[in-house]
């Protein structure tokens, strides 16, 4: 499944050029790595954002989310939030902020 390369270009934007994060395919769409650790990935037209298992019932509450499921099993700690839910830049930059803080808790690899 080919991913949204728009949304990628806003997560780049929003990202700038910070040493610390960095791309990588994976999962069939496009992943942003904070010292290694994913926070966030463009999937299709969708973002998943790791927000962890202690955030994740908050997350899911708002609009536009579910659990992040992959091959039948739900991924704690993740959500998988729409991508028509992501328009505006700021609701998308408070899901890269999340995603982001909570990938730069975990050491470098």
């Amino acid at each position: 499944m080919a991913y949204d390369e728009g949304l990628a270009e806003r997560i780049r934007h929003r990202l700038g050029a910070d040493p610390d994060i960095k791309e990588q395919r994976m999962f069939g769409g496009l992943a942003f790595l904070c010292r290694g650790n994913m926070a966030v990935c463009v999937s299709g037209d969708d973002l998943m954002v790791r927000v962890g298992t202690d955030n994740a019932d908050a997350a899911l509450a708002r609009p536009g989310t579910r659990v992040m499921d992959m091959s039948g099993r739900p991924m704690r700690g993740w959500v998988l939030v729409d991508g028509t839910a992501l328009t505006e830049d700021d609701v998308l930059g408070g899901w890269i902020d999340e995603g982001r803080a909570f990938a730069a808790t975990f050491p470098p690899k």
